[in-house]
């Protein structure tokens, strides 16, 4: 039987997913995505991530024929690389880079919003910002590098070593990148990094087969070939981008650590920088309003990291009560930016509470994105809070007419980056539409939600 391996790193977990011809999982296995401490700088256990890839990836050639990975990972992340490898650590994305200095002198180089279509991001977010630091304080280092690769591309390289670029990784609030122009940014050309960047490939581009000692080391088929790979949100996207014409326009929610709503075809508002509004580039290059907040790191802050089950009547509590979640409850991003958490009105009193708080907080946060993007047409729910029950429902309850669905595809991911192994193909996972619930007080809730996080 043919396999198709999907290697999926998101900030917070790691997954690999064994898919058959006909787009069925067969198998996945998954372990924490760290952030190691030590060394230079906070920096991602990419040695502990290739262990335990080749380790797993031994196991699942047990079990079918694999003849292609696929590499798909969250953006704002690069490698440099000389011939033997890294000349530094991979950045954590939230590490803030430097000192006031340091944000003075990038702030003066990075290009206007207009041209980038990525606004100013806290900490690390704007990956111009991580490069221009990592030249300024490892000099030496940096003049070592011979590529910049995106973090696909990094592990595309590690698997088959030929180095590429791709265009969703590039235009992902990088700075890099203008993406109505499709071509390098002012800030890439001044600084003189064009040349670091690897030619262009198609996400779904067969760059190689396997290096001979990674084909040795896990068992696979020396014939086995690596995808170019692809940035996270944009292999959500691809699946809904590919049906767009019959369809007609939608919204795809792409859940995880981050939620991140891309407008398809239905944006009719223009993008505001200080609300964390960008434009990404779909796979064929083409600019995607986007907005976005931290979503699943906010509903931990909320909730716990093990949120506990919680049924209609403990939403109707909170909603009558008016306890409220006003944001916001994570340091990086979003629309809300800067503010700090709180909860109004009587505190939960239960772990069940805490977890229908924290279900409204982002159905309301998702639902004043797609008010501010002018999002219209229906909403697809992928990833994560799929495995909410009552967060479509919720969702669909704020607005007349809005369908809502929610995919069968709990990664958000996979079966994007399948697809770009079975270009053409039109399985994959479905969608199914929720029934909208609208509990008692719950629009009036949220224009007081809104009211009280200064977003009426």
């Amino acid at each position: 039987m043919r396999g198709t391996v999907v290697l999926d790193i998101g900030k917070t977990n790691a997954k690999l997913t064994l898919i058959d011809a006909a787009g069925k999982t067969l198998a996945d296995v998954r372990t924490p995505n760290t952030v190691r401490r030590i060394g230079p700088f906070p920096h991602h256990d990419t040695e502990g991530l290739w262990a335990w890839m080749v380790c797993q990836l031994r196991e699942l050639s047990a079990l079918a024929d694999i003849r292609t990975i696929v590499p798909v990972t969250h953006g704002a992340t690069a490698a440099l690389i000389d011939d033997a490898g890294l000349v530094l650590p991979v950045l954590d994305y939230e590490h803030v880079p430097g000192d006031a200095a340091d944000a003075a002198r990038y702030a003066a180089l990075r290009p206007a919003f207009e041209e980038s279509g990525s606004p100013q991001l806290p900490a690390g977010l704007n990956l111009g910002r991580q490069l221009e630091w990592l030249q300024a304080h490892y000099p030496a280092e940096f003049a070592r590098a011979k590529q910049v690769l995106m973090y696909p591309q990094y592990w595309a390289w590690r698997l088959c070593g030929v180095a590429a670029s791709e265009v969703t990784s590039l235009g992902c609030h990088t700075d890099l990148w203008r993406p109505g122009e499709g071509a390098w940014s002012s800030l890439v050309e001044g600084q003189g990094w064009r040349r670091l960047f690897p030619p262009r490939r198609d996400a779904w581009a067969r760059l190689g087969a396997l290096r001979a000692d990674v084909a040795a080391g896990t068992g696979l088929p020396a014939d086995c070939e690596v995808v170019c790979g692809i940035h996270d949100s944009n292999a959500s996207l691809l699946r809904h981008l590919l049906t767009l014409q019959q369809s007609g326009p939608c919204t795809v929610l792409s859940t995880g650590t981050w939620v991140i709503a891309a407008a398809l075809g239905s944006a009719t508002k223009p993008l505001v920088e200080a609300q964390d509004m960008l434009a990404n580039c779909d796979v064929f290059g083409d600019a995607v309003p986007c907005m976005r907040f931290m979503g699943g790191r906010e509903f931990a802050s909320i909730a716990g990291t093990e949120p506990a089950a919680f049924v209609a009547a403990d939403a109707e509590k909170l909603i009558a009560r008016q306890t409220m979640a006003l944001p916001c409850f994570a340091e990086t991003g979003g629309p809300f930016a800067g503010r700090i958490g709180r909860v109004d009105g009587p505190v939960p009193e239960t772990d069940a509470e805490r977890a229908a708080l924290a279900t409204l907080y982002a159905v309301l946060m998702t639902d004043y994105c797609l008010s501010s993007l002018g999002a219209s047409g229906r909403v697809v729910v992928e990833g994560a809070f799929t495995a909410n029950p009552w967060f479509g429902p919720l969702l669909a309850g704020l607005a007349e007419g809005r369908d809502v669905t929610v995919s069968d595809d709990s990664s958000g991911t996979t079966c994007g980056a399948w697809l770009l192994d079975a270009w053409g193909s039109e399985a994959g996972s479905a969608v199914a539409p929720v029934v909208a619930w609208n509990p008692s007080g719950w629009r009036g809730y949220r224009d007081a939600w809104r009211a009280a996080a200064g977003a009426a």
